[in-house]
């Protein structure tokens, strides 16, 4: 994507390139997004961890597959998810309680989509426990990540295999992703990805204009669109209602 890079004095904090702005919102059909660090404000498996005293070892793995470092995501996520054994049911909905927000102008940017006639994806490599409340907070179409096994009211440190897979991981985002499109008609030139880690990078190369949210380095470098300051909503900047 070469082309134009736009951080204007105007747009500060929006880095643009490989289109003119501003695009129509309703060219669009569907918009995908990550949800730890992009539509909520944590990495739902390191507060987990917290739980148990394991914060800064999962979160350093964490940290090295979002920057990319890790080549395979699925071991890297097994390994958390296995460092997370112990931890109670109602551990997590004290993360969720009191750890999880949602990220400023996520809820007024899936708004604005949807009021343009567009589906929504969330698409995870964290966990149904999460992504069905965040969902039916948002209101989202559509979901897709991994399911923690629970026995007894605790996690076993594994995962439940699904019907489409073990684990959804950034080939698995884009699989969603073009399998929605599929469903709604579409074309994957019509539909939006948000996301800031390496295994957002898939489904963001396939959409038609990829958003990269304070996110790494690699992702902001190959994103149409890195917000670096502000909310999410500053993508409507540079769309036409």
């Amino acid at each position: 994507m070469g082309g134009m890079n736009a951080a204007t004095p105007t747009r500060p904090g929006l880095v643009i390139q490989g289109f003119q702005p501003p695009l129509p919102l309703r060219q669009f059909g569907l918009i995908a997004f990550d949800m730890d660090s992009t539509l909520i404000n944590i990495e739902c498996v390191d507060e987990i961890a917290d739980a148990v005293g394991k914060k800064a070892e999962v979160a350093a793995i964490t940290e090295a597959a979002m920057r990319g470092e890790i080549a395979d995501y699925k071991e890297s996520l097994r390994l958390r998810v296995a460092l997370l054994e112990g931890v109670s049911v109602h551990s997590m909905e004290q993360v969720y309680a009191q750890r999880l927000q949602l990220n400023p102008g996520a809820a007024e940017l899936v708004r604005a989509c949807k009021e343009a006639g567009l589906s929504t994806l969330l698409v995870s490599g964290g966990f149904t426990f999460f992504t069905d409340r965040i969902r039916d907070r948002l209101g989202i179409d559509h979901t897709r990540s991994n399911v923690l096994e629970v026995r007894d009211g605790r996690l076993t440190g594994r995962m439940v295999e699904q019907s489409w897979g073990d684990i959804c991981d950034g080939e698995e985002k884009k699989k969603m992703l073009l399998q929605t499109c599929a469903q709604l008609g579409l074309t994957p030139q019509q539909t939006i990805a948000v996301g800031d880690g390496a295994n957002d990078l898939p489904m963001m190369g396939a959409a038609g204009l990829s958003v990269a949210y304070h996110a790494k380095p690699a992702v902001r470098a190959q994103a149409m669109v890195a917000i670096n300051e502000g909310g999410l909503d500053r993508l409507l900047e540079l769309l036409v209602r």
